[in-house]
C-alpha cells in the first residue's frame, strides 16, 4: 500500500483511466489513488455490462442501488476535482459488454493505463483477462489493486504455506498480521487534481433505469440509504450501538446488526474504513467491536476459500459431498416451492422467506435457520437454495453466499458437523421469544399467544379458534415432520460417509 505523494510532474503517465466495479465511492479508494499519483490526467468510467444485467430481472434493487450509487459518484467526482481547479470532471458512464466497451473508451481517451480494483468471482476474473489482452494488444497496460478485503488471496496463509480451512486458526492469524498500515485510507483528495474533465460528447448524466432497460423497485419505499453518504449514516447509526452487538446481532425482531451489507458488496464504503473502527473499538474492550470484527473476518476468509478453492462455486468444498443424494422429483420440487414462498408450516422459516421476498435482505441468523431447513428438514441439494439467494439478495456476494450455504449444508470449509441440525421451532423460541419478528411477515399468525405461536400446528382446537385462525386455511400445516427428516438426513450424510 503505498501512500507517498507525487506530484504532478513525477508522475510517469501521461492519462489513466480509473474502471469502477464493485467499489462505488471516491474516498480511500485503492485503484483511484493509484492512478492520481501515477497519472497526470485521469478519468474514471463505470460499465453497465449486459452479460450480468441481461441474467437478471428487470425490476432488480441491486441495479438501482448501483444507478443511484454511480450519481452519487459522479457528483463527488466533480466536487473534487473543483476544491482543485478542475471543471467538468465526473464519471463516464457505458452500457454494452464490459470487454468490448472498456477497451473502446480506453482507446477515445488515449490513455496509457487503466486501473481497477481485484475481483476474484470467476465471471470477474474471465472478464479481466479478456480486458486485459485487448488493452494490451494496444499498448495500454492493466493495473489491479487490492481493495475488497482487508488481506486477500495469499496474505493470510498457515505456517506449512498453504491456505487455511478452518476459521479460527487464520482469525488468530489475520489478527495477529493485522497493524494500522492495513486499515489505513488512501488519501485520493490530495491528490484530485489530476482529475481530468470529460470530452464534451461523454459529460452526459448517469443513465435512468429506463435507458439501460430496467424498472425501479421498492428500494426507496425500503428507505435502503444508497451512496457513500447513505454507508456513512448506516455506520454513524451503527457505531452508536456497537458495543451492544454481541447481545443483540442474532435476534431479527432487534435493531442489532450493522446494515452494511449491500454497501460492502457493492463498494460504497471501504473495508479499511470498517475494519478500523471495529479494530479500535475491541482495543478498548467493546466486546460487540470485537464480534463484529470476527464478522468482518469470516467474510474475508470466505474470498480467500474462493481464490484457492474455486471448485467451491458449484461443487461441495469437501469433494466426498458431492456424492450426497438429494430429494429429486416433483415431491422435492413443490417442498422447494414451498420454502420458497414461505409456506412451509414453520412460522420462523416462513417469515424469514418473506422477509427476502419482500426486501431483498435476511437477517443473518435466518440465512442459516432457512439455509439449514431447505438442507436437512427437506433434503434438498443447497445448490437450490445458494441459487435463489443469489437472485433474491440486495447484498448477495459469491464468496460469503456460497460459504454460508456450505457451511449450513456441513459440505464446506470448516462447517458444521453434518448431526448439527437446527430444529427450526427451537430457533423461534430461542430468538424470536415473543414472536414480534412472526407477526411482522406473517399477520395471519398475529393473534395466537406467544408460546403458540412458534408451533401453531400443536396448538389446541380451542387456542386456534379463540385465536380465529384455521390451520389448513389460514396457514399450512408443516410439509415435514423435524424428527422424521432430522433422522433421514442423518442417514444420507452417514452413507456418505461410510463409502470413503
Amino acid at each position: 500500500m503505498q501512500h507517498g505523494r507525487a506530484a504532478p510532474h513525477d508522475r510517469p503517465l501521461g492519462r489513466a483511466l480509473v474502471w469502477l466495479r464493485r467499489d462505488l465511492r471516491t474516498d480511500d479508494h485503492a485503484a483511484l489513488y493509484h492512478a492520481l499519483t501515477g497519472a497526470r490526467q485521469v478519468w474514471c468510467a463505470f460499465v453497465f455490462d449486459r452479460t450480468i444485467l441481461d441474467t437478471l430481472p428487470r425490476a432488480d434493487r441491486r441495479v438501482e442501488f448501483i444507478r443511484d450509487s454511480l450519481a452519487a459518484v459522479d457528483a463527488a467526482l466533480a466536487a473534487l476535482a473543483q476544491s482543485h481547479g478542475v471543471d467538468g470532471a465526473g464519471l463516464i458512464v457505458r452500457h454494452g459488454v464490459a470487454v468490448q466497451e472498456l477497451p473502446r473508451l480506453a482507446a477515445e481517451l488515449g490513455v496509457q493505463a487503466v486501473y481497477a480494483n481485484h475481483d476474484d468471482d470467476p465471471y470477474a476474473l474471465e472478464r479481466d483477462a479478456q480486458v486485459r489482452g485487448a488493452l494490451a494488444a494496444e499498448g495500454v497496460a492493466l493495473h489491479t489493486s487490492k481493495d475488497h478485503v482487508v488481506f486477500e488471496r495469499s496474505e493470510v496463509m498457515t505456517q506449512a504455506g498453504g491456505p487455511f480451512s478452518v476459521f479460527t486458526p487464520y482469525k488468530s492469524a489475520w489478527l495477529r498480521r493485522l497493524e494500522p498500515y492495513y486499515v489505513k485510507a488512501y488519501p485520493v483528495e490530495r491528490h484530485a487534481a489530476a482529475l481530468a474533465p470529460r470530452p464534451e460528447a461523454m459529460r452526459s448524466s448517469v443513465p435512468r433505469l429506463s435507458d439501460i432497460d430496467f424498472e425501479p423497485t421498492n428500494l426507496h419505499e425500503l428507505k435502503l440509504p444508497t451512496g457513500a453518504a447513505g454507508a456513512r449514516d448506516l455506520l454513524a447509526d451503527f457505531l452508536e450501538r456497537i458495543d451492544d452487538y454481541a447481545d443483540t446481532r442474532d435476534f431479527p425482531a432487534v435493531k442489532g446488526p450493522s446494515y452494511l451489507s449491500m454497501h460492502l458488496r457493492f463498494g460504497t464504503v471501504s473495508i479499511r474504513r470498517l475494519a478500523r473502527e471495529a479494530w479500535e473499538r475491541m482495543q478498548g474492550g467493546s466486546r460487540g467491536a470485537e464480534v463484529w470484527l470476527s464478522e468482518l473476518v469470516w467474510r474475508d476468509f470466505y474470498h480467500q476459500v474462493l481464490h484457492h478453492h474455486p471448485h467451491v462455486a458449484g461443487h461441495a468444498f469437501k469433494r466426498e459431498y458431492d456424492a450426497i443424494r438429494w430429494e429429486h422429483g416433483k415431491h422435492a420440487d413443490a417442498h422447494f416451492a414451498a420454502w420458497c414462498e414461505g409456506r412451509t408450516g414453520y412460522p420462523l422459516v416462513d417469515a424469514a422467506m418473506h422477509q427476502i421476498n419482500q426486501t431483498g435482505y435476511m437477517h443473518n441468523r435466518l440465512r442459516m435457520v432457512v439455509a439449514s431447513f431447505l438442507t436437512k428438514d427437506l433434503g434438498l441439494d443447497w445448490r437450490r437454495g445458494e441459487a435463489y439467494f443469489a437472485t433474491h439478495l440486495n447484498d448477495f456476494d459469491l464468496a460469503a453466499n456460497n460459504g454460508g450455504w456450505q457451511w449450513a449444508a456441513s459440505t464446506g470449509c470448516d462447517a458444521q458437523p453434518y448431526f448439527r441440525i437446527f430444529n427450526p421451532v427451537a430457533q423461534s423460541e430461542k430468538f424470536d421469544p415473543q414472536g414480534k419478528f412472526i407477526r411482522r411477515y406473517l399477520p395471519q399468525l398475529a393473534t395466537l399467544p406467544d408460546k403458540l405461536i412458534h408451533a401453531p400446528w400443536l396448538a389446541r382446537p380451542v387456542d386456534l379458534a379463540a385465536a380465529g385462525i384455521e390451520i389448513g386455511r389460514d396457514y399450512p400445516m408443516p410439509v415435514v415432520q423435524h424428527d422424521v427428516a432430522r433422522t433421514k438426513t442423518l442417514a444420507r450424510y452417514a452413507a456418505v460417509k461410510a463409502a470413503r
